[in-house]
């Protein structure tokens, strides 16, 4: 059987987003990137759980990271998250299915 879905790598995306938590940190991450402590207050989430969840969306190339200064800020990954009409921001693409998060 041909798999036109690459279900391993959906599969990883599917996995990665299958926590309410996790869910939430997506969308917090949808009006561009932030520190996690600013990510932690807007979920009313503890620190450490919230840096647990975005290292498990990091592997899952669901999001970025980069150090500024003694910050780390997350954003959505670009290969998944787009930012023009054809793919706006509340729409994360995998290719082998989408989601729509609702508007920002």
């Amino acid at each position: 059987m041909r798999d036109r879905l690459k279900s391993a790598e959906c599969s990883k995306f599917l996995k990665a987003l299958a926590d309410p938590e996790r869910l939430k940190i997506v969308q917090c991450l949808q009006s561009g990137p932030k520190p996690v402590g600013d990510i932690s207050k807007s979920l009313n989430s503890p620190l450490a759980n919230v840096s647990h969840h975005l290292g498990l969306l990091r592997s899952a190339g669901l999001v970025l990271s980069r150090r500024k200064g003694r910050f780390i800020f997350y954003e959505l990954a670009p290969a998944v998250a787009g930012n023009g009409a054809d793919n706006p921001l509340n729409v994360l693409e995998f290719g082998c299915c989408r989601v729509v998060l609702g508007e920002k």
